[in-house]
């Protein structure tokens, strides 16, 4: 299977389950809007799922996945499950003594790291604690779900890892149905979407650990042991947590200082909702395609291939989020006004949310690029390069956030959060040029150039056109008059970035048509 179809297999499956975060947001605002019951379901919700990006998804995609695909090379099939049945004992026990911890804590954990600005004794504040008690659990099925879903992707199975998160979409879409068919208040809804998401982590472990089955893999618990793989895998895993959680950890530190502001968590959560689309829908395919491959690559001594898959990587997700992040500048108002403003959602918000998406889509690219640039290092089972720069993120993140904050509120940490991720993205592949890992090409940068110039005519067009379709788009007009008028600005958006990109050479037909038949190596048989 050629790379880009890899990219669009676990893309397409990441679009279905994004596409369902729309309508479980929409469900939301009109739900909660911005009220208290919502910023305490999203601060609640925020702290499993950050944990879930650092120690599940960014560990184990950035260690395991290497390690994984050596043993198989150097070991067979027992080998890998040998070394899968090490890790899965030392992960369920570390897993298990880290929630009765934080279960017991959690009062105190809400008072000074989830919501600091939430204040003691308050029912907004009780709600929080007693919504993050059941809903960290959720941490434990994740953290599972990571290790299988890595094990997939290491066997080319990347189909049903992609396809785990609908689960999550389904199972809160359900609890927000169920609310607002039985007319339940805002409280009453907080609760239903809390075991939502602890029956969506359940089913999103049971449906991987049966793909792992079908791919050929069995394996069981064992007494944990730290073996020297288990050794190695912890010393990769540990500072590629924080690397591949950067995002999540701009976020908290977001939401922390949000928490003195009412009604701010949840703006927040609104504008993360949209650009999420196309951070997941780009980055995470390349991201989770692209460590796997690099890494056999380099292990088969193929650096020409390697340097490929590097360049070819960037150059897809800057072909498809330069355009969206003009698109989020020039008409997030439209965007938001479609999406969520009815209900609890008024007109006011959706002024304050679109200001925010437009910040963070400034920042989409350089998201997006850091999920292509650290499997670089990962693949080199370097973790640690990539930690140092997030660190030196994280704390201009910081500093910024506290300063603009007070002066632009929600848009203070949106541009705090933007400015951390470009950085984060220059710095990776300045240190990633300079150690010589990644092959530059000069028809790549004149590439990125007239994808920028493609995508500046591109926002004009969109804006003039948004403005002749103000109407269509007005709050009063039926919401199948501005679905219409919304879907009618992306097509003509997409019509116009893409044939300026090919007509000017950002993009290349020739080029796509190639990478697309081009066959990867066959991966190693798995015999049950």
């Amino acid at each position: 299977m050629s790379l880009v179809r890899k990219f669009a297999t676990v893309g397409g499956a990441t679009l279905g389950s994004r596409v369902l975060g729309f309508a479980r947001e929409t469900l939301m605002a009109a739900a909660l809007g911005t009220g208290p019951m919502a910023d305490a379901f999203y601060a609640a919700f925020r702290f499993p799922n950050l944990f879930r990006r650092l120690f599940a998804e960014g560990a184990f995609n950035a260690a395991f996945v290497p390690l994984f695909a050596k043993e198989i090379e150097a070991n067979g099939v027992e080998g890998a499950k040998r070394f899968s049945e090490e890790v899965l004992g030392v992960l369920f026990t570390v897993l298990l003594l880290i929630t009765i911890v934080m279960e017991l804590a959690m009062p105190w954990l809400v008072s000074w790291i989830i919501a600091p600005g939430f204040e003691v004794g308050t029912e907004k504040y009780d709600v929080t604690v007693k919504l993050a008690a059941v809903m960290f659990p959720y941490l434990m099925c994740m953290s599972l779900t990571a290790m299988l879903s890595g094990m997939l992707n290491s066997l080319h199975h990347y189909f049903a890892a992609a396809i785990a998160p609908v689960f999550l979409n389904v199972a809160l879409i359900a609890a927000l149905g169920y609310g607002l068919w039985t007319g339940a208040d805002p409280l009453a809804t907080a609760w239903y979407l809390s075991w939502g998401v602890l029956v969506a982590g359940l089913l999103q472990m049971a449906v991987l650990y049966v793909g792992v089955l079908h791919a050929g893999m069995r394996f069981g618990l064992r007494r944990p042991r730290f073996t020297p793989n288990v050794k190695r895998l912890l010393w990769l895993a540990l500072p590629a947590a924080v690397t591949g959680g950067i995002t999540q950890i701009n976020q908290i530190i977001g939401q922390m200082i949000a928490s003195t502001k009412d009604g701010a968590i949840a703006v927040l959560q609104y504008a993360d909702r949209v650009y999420q689309l196309p951070l997941g829908v780009v980055g995470i395919a390349v991201g989770v395609v692209l460590l796997p491959e690099l890494s056999r690559a380099l292990r088969g001594g193929h650096e020409r291939e390697a340097a490929n898959l590097q360049n070819r990587s960037l150059e897809f997700v800057l072909f498809l989020t330069l355009p969206a992040a003009g698109a989020l500048w020039v008409i997030s108002d439209e965007i938001v006004r479609v999406l969520y403003e009815r209900g609890a959602f008024s007109a006011e918000t959706t002024g304050t949310v679109a200001a925010t998406l437009a910040i963070y889509g400034l920042g989409l690219p350089a998201f997006v690029m850091i999920k292509a640039l650290t499997p670089g290092f990962f693949a080199r089972e370097d973790t640690k390069t990539p930690m140092r720069i997030t660190g030196l993120s994280v704390a201009v993140n910081c500093a910024l956030a506290v300063s603009l904050f007070p002066l632009f509120a929600e848009r203070g940490i949106a541009t705090a959060e933007a400015t951390s991720g470009w950085l984060t993205a220059t710095l990776l592949f300045v240190t990633l040029v300079w150690r010589g890992h990644w092959n530059w090409e000069n028809a790549l940068a004149f590439r990125v150039l007239r994808l920028l110039i493609a995508t500046v005519i591109m926002a004009v067009s969109l804006n003039y056109a948004s403005i002749a379709l103000s109407d269509w788009l007005a709050p009063e007009s039926p919401l199948l008059i501005q679905l219409t008028a919304l879907m009618m600005l992306i097509g003509l958006a997409m019509v116009v970035y893409f044939a300026i990109a090919f007509l000017i050479g950002g993009a290349d037909a020739s080029m796509i048509r190639r990478n697309i038949k081009r066959k990867a190596s066959t991966p190693p048989p798995i015999e049950p």
